[in-house]
């Protein structure tokens, strides 16, 4: 088997492979349920740093495999910090403190306390909550 041409293994009409990949072209065909896609390299622009990034043919792969309709809309190190504001480096939630509109008494909760809307402590929470 000499030849390296991308698609040189697909059968005609049917796909007797997973998927075949160049690297040269930059694009990946794969077979989908009888179905065989196409996928290759494009640039995006992300929404938060606004640098452009490749959305590679394997991700859109990854994607259309795991049937994610939309792109992604942020780069990767952009995506990374995200995940990590959004998980402290504790693990932990920060917490507020305030005072129970029921009982008056101190507690905490992992938002931050409005004054449009009464807030409770767990035990009068809880009691609320059996009424409705």
């Amino acid at each position: 088997m000499g030849s390296k041409r991308l698609g040189a293994n697909v059968p005609a009409g049917e796909c007797g492979v997973k998927d075949q990949v160049s690297r040269e072209a930059q694009s990946i065909f794969i077979y989908f349920g009888g179905i065989l896609s196409m996928f290759e390299d494009k640039t995006l622009i992300c929404k938060d740093c606004g640098k452009e990034f490749v959305f590679t043919a394997g991700e859109q792969a990854f994607y259309a495999e795991k049937g994610f309709q939309n792109e992604p809309t942020r780069c990767r190190d952009c995506r990374q910090a995200r995940k990590a504001s959004r998980n402290n480096a504790s693990g932990e939630r920060e917490m507020f403190e305030t005072v129970c509109a029921e009982c008056g008494k101190p507690t905490r909760v992992p938002f931050i306390p409005k004054s449009d809307r009464p807030i409770y402590c767990s035990e009068c929470f809880a009691a609320k909550r059996q009424q409705f």
